[in-house]
């Protein structure tokens, strides 16, 4: 497996791992809808928190959040739209990124709640 995949599957558990210690309850990983997949579907409460990881291994050519696009953003809204639909869901949605660092033997975990009001 490519490097670059295996911080990503790191960066989704230690995302993982942080929600649950926040008190939220993992409902999906990885759920594929078409041509989008969301990597986390986590709840609390009455909020539905559609979770983007994003995880780099330094902050050179920029914030691990900034890596996120309108394509993506397009496809996420479409993946969670049917999510919704499909298991006739009556929660706010709310679409979050966690930003990942992983340094040699450091981390550094941002969560940034409603981030695509930002776009």
């Amino acid at each position: 497996m490519a490097a670059h995949n295996e911080l990503g599957e790191k960066g989704e558990l230690l995302a993982i791992d942080y929600l649950i210690k926040n008190k939220y309850q993992i409902l999906e990983v990885n759920y594929r809808f078409l041509k989008a997949e969301v990597d986390i579907i986590a709840q609390k409460e009455n909020v539905l928190a559609v979770v983007e990881v994003k995880t780099r291994s330094s902050d050179y050519f920029g914030n691990p959040q900034d890596f996120v696009n309108p394509k993506k953003i397009k496809l996420l809204l479409s993946a969670i739209d049917n999510y919704v639909i499909e298991r006739d869901l009556d929660v706010e949605v709310r679409f979050d990124i966690i930003a990942i660092i992983h340094q040699k033997n450091t981390t550094k975990i941002e969560h940034l709640k409603d981030a695509f009001l930002h776009f």
